[in-house]
């Protein structure tokens, strides 16, 4: 990252975002071997074996969203983290950027699927990317958003952001 960078304000993060939109699939490899998918996906054991997934990240956890969890996934010998997080830009879902960065990071030896894919997981794939791979946000988004359209709500734009400029000051 060049010297005198500067995390860009969410208006540009939102341009990259809903610049050159196209439909995405149900699931989507949005960096090598991380999917990204929808709820109907996740829950889909044999086409998750088809996939070869191995790593689930939910980031819609709890009954009230997609109501899976490590017991759901046992019989298919994949490995699960949940989230338990609401699409709300009010929710503080950097909490848990590090934990799910790190099983990401655990899980890239083998491959990694994430549940849900517009909002929450997304946020957390970049947050992965940038504490990982250390892309910028717009770096991470623009990288995304080649494979699969995502929608952070602002507040999690917001978090990312953050991250990012905790990243250039060199606190993680």
């Amino acid at each position: 990252m060049e010297s005198g960078y500067e995390t860009p304000p969410t208006c540009i993060l939102l341009d990259i975002l809903l610049k050159s939109r196209h439909p995405s699939g149900p699931f989507n490899e949005v960096w090598p071997n991380i999917i990204i998918s929808d709820a109907r996906t996740a829950t889909d054991l044999t086409l998750l074996n088809t996939l070869k997934v191995t790593h689930v990240v939910n980031a819609a956890h709890g009954p009230t969203h997609v109501n899976t969890g490590s017991a759901f996934y046992s019989n298919a010998h994949i490995q699960y983290h949940g989230v338990e997080a609401p699409d709300s830009r009010d929710f503080n879902l950097s909490m848990f950027f590090q934990t799910t960065a790190d099983f990401i990071h655990m899980a890239l030896s083998q491959d990694l699927h994430c549940a849900r894919g517009v909002s929450r997981s997304a946020t957390l794939v970049l947050a992965y990317l940038m504490i990982y791979k250390r892309l910028t946000v717009a770096e991470a988004i623009t990288a995304v958003r080649g494979h699969r359209n995502i929608l952070p709500n602002v507040g999690f734009l917001e978090q990312l952001r953050e991250l990012d400029a905790r990243l250039q000051r060199k606190e993680i």
